[in-house]
């Protein structure tokens, strides 16, 4: 069997986030994580788009976020979407419980790598949904741009 190539640069990112929600502020958090699930998301098996974060007894939690299982783990294998925990500081926990209390705010996580130290860390955004109408000029937006680079790109 080969083995698979791993990246050094490993870079997840909820691309729905952005479009769906309205991101007003950002932490970056440490994940703790097995052995199979580190080394499976150094070869990028992983998704953060269905995944959801919340605070619960003064810890953070991460739900439904998915580590593909490691294809030479055995019987050590971990779980692909188990509640993984998140590592922040009391203070920054606390600041986002106080926030959380508000109606339509919520945790999303936003981006997935992998630090020059090694370990596994994860961006999340403090959000508020969008509204229809907010969607349809981010798209607008979205296509003007794309417009004007191409008319530029042709001068």
């Amino acid at each position: 069997m080969a083995k698979e190539k791993i990246s050094s640069k490993v870079s997840i990112s909820n691309k729905k986030a952005r479009f769906e929600y309205e991101i007003m502020d950002t932490y970056t958090a440490g994940i703790i994580l097995k052995g199979t699930e580190i080394k499976a998301l150094r070869m990028g098996k992983a998704s953060i788009g269905e995944a959801y974060c919340y605070i619960r007894s003064d810890e953070a939690w991460i739900k439904d976020m998915y580590i593909g299982e490691y294809d030479f783990g055995s019987y050590n294998n971990h779980a692909p979407r188990r509640l993984r925990k998140l590592l922040l500081n009391k203070r920054e926990i606390t600041k986002l419980y106080e926030k959380l209390k508000n109606k339509g705010f919520t945790l999303v996580p936003l981006l997935l790598f992998i630090s020059d130290n090694g370990y596994a860390k994860i961006t999340i955004g403090l959000a508020r949904g969008k509204k229809t109408h907010d969607k349809r000029n981010t798209l607008k937006d979205r296509d003007n741009k794309r417009q004007m680079d191409r008319i530029k790109k042709d001068y």
